[in-house]
């Protein structure tokens, strides 16, 4: 039901995203993500229209990494903030980023071929129904995309 991806400039890289519906505890989830608890980015999918969106947003983080030039303090977030269109770091994490009464929940993760432990260890503090990754169009709100 996760969707993982090789990036192609970093062969040995990894980007899986796993897509959740009904999330009862976003609250603790973006708590956690805020004190550096969890190894993923927690990205709002009625904000995007496709699991391709993410992919590049997270493509652009590891090179930007790779090259000692992000705009942000963590790889993660420098995901969510390669989402907006604007460089307001703030407005990007408003937009894209999860808020505590959200219920739906698209977790990335990047990570080496060898890590995905990572990827369980999300999964399991998230208390949702798993949805397949091609289904976030389902859960996109396409008046607020319009607005951004």
């Amino acid at each position: 039901m996760h969707l993982t991806r090789v990036l192609e400039l970093y062969p040995d890289t990894r980007v899986t995203q796993i897509l959740y519906k009904d999330v009862k505890n976003a609250a603790e989830l973006r708590r956690k993500a805020m004190e550096g608890n969890i190894n993923g980015a927690l990205v709002n999918p009625t904000m995007l229209v496709g699991p391709f969106q993410v992919l590049v947003a997270a493509n652009k983080a590891v090179h930007l990494q790779t090259t000692g030039k992000m705009k942000t303090k963590t790889l993660n977030a420098e995901i969510i903030f390669n989402l907006s269109p604007t460089n307001n770091i703030s407005e990007a994490f408003k937009r894209f980023g999860i808020s505590d009464g959200d219920h739906s929940i698209l977790v990335v993760v990047v990570h080496k071929s060898d890590e995905v432990q990572f990827v369980s260890d999300i999964s399991a503090m998230v208390d949702g129904q798993q949805l397949p990754v091609d289904d976030v169009s389902s859960l996109s709100d396409f008046n607020k995309i319009k607005k951004v």
